[in-house]
Parts: C-alpha cells; structure tokens; sequence
C-alpha cells in the first residue's frame, strides 16, 4: 500500500509539473511539448536529484519506477493509436511525388550521416555486448525521425495548412513516418537477434501481420464505420472493442518481436477515416492519454536522463556534433530535394527547418533503445538534448524564413479579392491603401452591434474603407485532434460561415459587399492581433468588452492586453444595446486619447447626416479651461458648414468629471472618451486599466486609446467625393 500511495503522489507531482512547465514555454510560442519534456528532466537527476538527492531518493525511489514504466507503456500504445488514427490519407493527396522523393531524400541523408557518426560514436560510448549494425541501425532511425504531432500543431499554428508549404510538410510528414517506422523496426528486429540474417524471420512474420490487418482486419474496422454511420454516436460497448484491438494489435507485434507501439499504430492507420467517427473516438480517447498517461512517460524519460554524465569537455563536444549531425542532415537533405523538385529557396528552407521537428517521437525511440540496451545511458542523454533543441529551434527558424506576412501570398486557394467600395483610377492613386477597421469578434452570436458600429465608422462615399472582422480560434490543447490541420480547416470554415452570416444581418445591406472576415488559428489571441494588424496596416481596432473570468475588470483581460500591446489605435465598445447612432458625446480634456475619441465622433458625423455631436469639456472650480488640440481645432474648422453646425462644443464646471460624464450620457446614443484619469479609466502598473466610466456610463461606451500621432482617422473623410453613389444612407 506504501507503493501505490508513492506512486498517486508521484502522478500528482508529474502531471502538475508538466502543465506548469508547458505553459510556461508556450507563453513563449514553443510547443507543450518541449516543456513537458524539460519537466520529465527536472525531476530526474539531471536537476532534483543533483539539488537534492535525498529528496529525490524519497519521492521516486526504484521500487516505484516499474509502475511509471508501465503507466507509461499504456500511454505510449494509446498515443500512437491515436498518430495512426488522425494520420489521414488526404496528406498522401497532396504533391505526392514531389513529397515522396523530397521525404525519402531527408530520411536517406540523416540516416547515412546517423550510420557515418556511429564509426566515431560506437567505440567510445558502446560496449562489445551491443551489435555495431544494430547500433548504426537505431543512430540512423534517430538521426531520421520527424515528429508527426508535432510539426502538424506548428502548421496549424502557424495558419500554413492552406498554403503550398503546409501542405507539402504534412505529405513529406507523412511519408516519413511511414518510412522511418519501418527502419525502426528493423532496427528493434535487428538488436533483439543480434543480425541482420536473424532479423529476417521476424521482418517476415511483422509483413504477414501487416497484410493481415490491411485485409481481414480492415475489413472487420469497416463494418465497425458502418455501424457508426447507422446510429451517429459511438457507445461504450463499440469503443471497449475498438480498445481491446488496440492492446490486442500491440500485444501480438511485441510477440512477433519489433514493439508494441506498432501494432497500436497500424491500428490506428487502418481505421476508416469516416471524419464524425475519427473526431468522437480521438476526443473520446485523447484528453487522459495526453493528460495523465503521456506526462508520466516524459517523466519516466526524464529520470533516465542524467546531463551530469557529460561531465567532460570532450563529451559535451561530442553531444554538439550529434546535434549538428541531426540537424544538418535533415535540413541538408530536405533543402537538396526540394530545390531538386523545383521548390524555391524560402520554401525549401522552411521546409527543412520544420522537417528537423523531432519533439515526442524521437523521446519514443530513444527510450526504445535505452531499454534494449543497443545504446546507453550517456548517448541517450546527448539525443534527448538533441531532440530538446531540435524541435525547440523550428518555430522561430520557421518565423525568421517564412514570416507571417507571406503566409497570405502563398494559400493554395486565394482569398476573393477585397472590395474597398470605390474604383481608384490614375487620378486617385493617393487611396490606394483604404482605411481599414479591424474587429475581433468573439461571438458572432452576440456582436452585430460592434461590426455594425465599424461600418458606421469606415464607410463613406469619400474615402474607399474596409471592416474585417476578426475571428482567432485558440486551440487550448498541443497535440490534440483539433489541432490536426483538417480539423482546423474543419473550425476555419464553421466560424467563417458564422461571420458571413452576420455580414449578411448587417443594415444598410449597401454596406456588406466592404466587410471581408479573416478566420485564423491561434494561440495567443491578443499577440495574433497585433500581427495581423499589422500585416493587414490597419488604421483602427475596435474590440468589444468582456468580464474576464478571475475578474470583474470590464477592461481586463484579453481587451487589457489588446489595449496594452497591439501597435495600432484600439477602441473598447460597451455596447448597452440600441441601433441608434442620432447623438454622440465626448468628454474631452485634451490629451491624446481624447483627441482620438473626438476625430472618431467626427468622423461618424461625416459619414451620417443625422448624426448630432455634443463636446463635453468638464473643468473643477477655478481651473483654467484647456483648449482642443491645434490639430483638431484646424480639423473642424476645414468642416463644411453643414457637418459643423450639428458640433455643439459645452464647457460646465463639476466638482467630479467623472459623474458629470455619467449623467450628461443619460440621452445619448453613445458615449466616445479617451482613456483618462478624468473618466476614471487610465493605464496602471503592468498595463492594467481601470472601468469606472464604463461601469457607471447610462449609454453605450466606446473607450479609446491611440498609439500614433501618424495615424490620420478623419483627413482623407474630408477630401472630395470620389464617387456619386454614397455607400451610407441614412
């Protein structure tokens, strides 16, 4: 009983930490991966038991370790059902004999680099009782390897499944995994009968099970599919099948002789890709194989893993010519065939960049051949290092070869073009570039009134504009089913249906045709803003207001973190519900927030000749009344008479601003203010801003905040018409 109460506090400790960990390295735009992984290592005696080694002696002594092996092990099985089940045929669709050639051309450069580095690598850190051949073997096998899940969650991430690159990188995934699971079965065939004539009877029984599945056994998973389609759902009974076949299948490849994980992954690989079947079983099967099963593995890795045995320079010179071997191999081989088959240099080299993505995969096979003893504990300790830095370097090569902004020129099918409301010819060429809204939008359900708020704003007969709502879907898990590109494209075209559905709500219908939706994945909402916004060079965004969950900060959370960091002016929409936009106050006490909230209003009252505009300048006893900026003075006064006769400029004295804002927007239709001490809205330590105004304000509220002086929101509204038909009528 003392084993197992150990074991459940290890369990604890290790799923605790990994999460802990992984976010913490996500924050930073790597995978969860790499930070479960490190947390595996921290627990080991690479950091806990070189801190303090009683107290790891204590929390994982070697009687509990055969437990974690064996958690591990049903996590390790379940794990590669699930690669196998979600590795979809659709890839192998895809530019496939150019992703054949290139895949096999960067399986077969590592792979003879990985056998070359053996010649120096066996004398020194392998004994006599270990086969060279088997030991160049499984060098070449991880020198190969390409992590699957891995590198599909960066595509995903990275928005590249639509596009050439994505696609081939999945195909040239793909091939590889297929090819570099082979070599790896040989190898295990190899290292457990000691040669290569020995391993031909296994390698033979291995080709007649993988025959039989392809028949007998598919033929058995399709019945299983046309059941499914029958009743719609997968039940208890079906699903304890489908995992008695799993075991089963793993079970009777470790007796034939390679591994376990095998006969799971060819399971997997044979399953009907019915797409409602796929997506049930994976989400059924993934949340505790990836929570609590997998975190385990990386631990029981991690406690193998002991960095103090490079304890010499010579060794830690050694490690660094096996990373450079693994890298330039991959990348060299990749690189080669791509250019070969007629690919650019950038693609090429992003390609290869992400083909070095080893991550989970690689952990898999270096502790298969940690456990048959074809390589030891201190080349272990240099391939983990290797498969640390491998997959921790892929997203920001990635970034710094294939920036985002070239993510849009590439998609294999290009967006329809935007329309900006007005046909520029050569005598127009200063409005090329349109003024431009962007409007994140959480819930389509919800927020007409905020799309219908940007187009009130950007659209007029006088300058052309464009509104893009913004929809980012953030995938909480790393290697989860939703993160495989087809289901991401799967999300993409839900949410994008659900914008063009709220396009199409939006009154006067004469403004639909200039708001185009941007759908994107993501994994940092307010950072993934602040890109596009900027690769898009939008003028505004306008964000509506949510309560965060740990707080009742109207203006915290994403919305703070948006006001915080995205380098474009942002404006906060409270919306208190009504169509109306007949009478605008701005409280105004000139600083440059406020001048923003004023060129705004202005600019909706240009757009809509209904509009009334009420300037509200708020002053304590005595002080001296301050004067609109120079800048927007000359503004309105560049008005035409009919625009400035709806401004009436209002001067009170009050001893508390903020409440005489709260009770002169008691008849209005909108309140616009700057963020401000005054309205009890102001940025305070580590960016937070305060609600008071947006709390007590009896209209709706728009909240802005500018970022440049540069950014001109109202000049180019007061040039001539440039087309008779206005886009607005009121």
């Amino acid at each position: 009983m003392h084993t197992v109460i150990l074991v459940l506090v290890e369990v604890l400790i290790v799923i605790g930490l990994s999460r802990l960990v992984g976010l913490a390295f996500k924050s930073i735009k790597q995978p969860l991966v790499i930070g479960e992984m490190i947390a595996g290592i921290m627990i080991g005696p690479s950091l806990l038991g070189l801190v303090s080694p009683q107290l790891s002696t204590t929390l994982f002594p070697p009687e509990t370790i055969p437990f974690l092996n064996l958690l591990s092990q049903v996590g390790l099985i379940f794990f590669m059902f699930l690669i196998g089940l979600e590795l979809n045929p659709k890839y192998l669709s895809n530019q496939l004999k150019v992703a054949v050639f290139t895949s096999h051309f960067s399986v077969l450069v590592p792979f003879s680099l990985g056998i070359l580095l053996a010649l120096l690598l066996y004398p020194l850190v392998s004994n006599a009782s270990v086969s060279f051949t088997a030991f160049a073997l499984f060098l070449g096998a991880a020198m190969s390897i390409t992590a699957f899940p891995v590198l599909a969650r960066i595509i995903t991430e990275n928005n590249l499944q639509g596009t050439r690159l994505g696609t081939l990188a999945l195909t040239c995934a793909a091939v590889d995994d297929v090819t570099t699971w082979c070599l790896l079965a040989v190898a295990i065939a190899v290292a457990r009968t000691g040669n290569i004539i020995g391993a031909l009877p296994i390698v033979v029984e291995s080709l007649v099970y993988i025959g039989f599945m392809l028949t007998v056994g598919r033929l058995f998973l399709q019945r299983l599919s046309a059941y499914y389609r029958r009743t719609g759902r997968l039940n208890q009974i079906v699903l304890a099948w489908i995992y008695l076949a799993v075991v089963a299948s793993a079970l009777i490849t470790e007796l034939i002789g390679i591994h376990l994980i095998f006969g799971a992954f060819l399971l997997g690989a044979i399953m009907p890709k019915n797409a409602d079947l796929v997506r049930e079983l994976a989400i059924k099967t993934e949340d505790f194989v990836l929570i609590f099963l997998l975190p385990i593995f990386f631990a029981y890795s991690g406690l193998r893993t002991e960095i103090g045995l490079l304890n010499r320079p010579e060794l830690w010179l050694l490690c660094a010519v096996v990373l450079l071997v693994a890298i330039a191999g991959k990348y060299i081989g990749t690189y080669v065939a791509a250019r070969f088959s007629g690919i650019n240099k950038r693609e090429a080299s992003a390609l290869g960049w992400l083909m070095n993505t080893r991550g989970l995969t690689e952990l898999i096979v270096l502790n298969i051949g940690l456990e048959l003893g074809v390589i030891s504990p201190l080349l272990f300790t240099m391939l983990v290092i290797m498969a640390l830095v491998t997959t921790f370097m892929t997203s920001p090569l990635l970034e710094w070869t294939y920036p985002k902004k070239l993510i849009k020129l590439d998609l294999v099918e290009a967006e329809p073009e935007e329309n900006t409301g007005l046909d520029i010819d050569a005598s127009h060429q200063t409005y090329i570039n349109p003024y431009r809204i962007l409007v994140p939008v959480a819930n389509p359900n919800t927020q007409k009134g905020l799309v219908q708020l940007a187009t009130a704003i950007a659209l007029n007969y006088r300058q052309p504009a464009i509104v893009n709502p913004l929809s980012l879907i953030e995938l909480e898990e790393d290697y989860g089913f939703e993160n495989t590109p087809e289901e991401a494209n799967r999300l993409i075209i839900q949410h994008r249906q659900q914008l063009e559905d709220l396009i199409s709500t939006l009154e006067p219908p004469t403004t639909q045709p200039f708001v185009h939706p941007i759908v994107q994945i993501s994994s940092n909402v307010a950072r993934e803003t602040a890109q596009i916004a900027k690769i898009e060079q939008a003028d505004l965004i306008l964000v509506g207001w949510h309560r965060p969950a740990f707080s009742n900060n109207r203006l915290g959370g994403r919305v703070g973190q948006i006001l915080s960091i995205v380098p474009v002016d942002v404006a906060v929409f409270v919306d208190r519900g009504g169509d109306r936009l007949e009478s605008l106050l701005v409280p105004y006490s000139a600083n440059i927030h406020d001048d923003l909230a004023l060129t705004l209003a202005l600019r909706l009252l240009i757009n809509r000749d209904t509009c009334m505009l009420r300037v509200l300048q708020v002053f304590p006893e005595h002080q001296i009344q301050d004067e609109l900026s120079y800048e927007l003075h000359a503004m309105i006064e560049q008005l035409p008479k009919s625009v400035r006769d709806r401004i009436n400029i209002k001067i009170i004295h009050a001893p508390d601003p903020l409440q005489a804002v709260v009770t002169a927007s008691e008849g209005v239709d909108l309140t616009i203010a700057g963020t401000s001490r005054a309205w009890g809205i102001e940025r305070q330590t580590l960016g937070r801003y305060t609600d008071e105004l947006a709390i007590q304000c009896r209209s709706s509220l728009l909240i802005t905040r500018r970022y440049s002086h540069l950014t001109s929101h109202l000049t180019s509204a007061l040039s001539e018409p440039i087309t008779k038909d206005p886009i607005v009528k009121n």
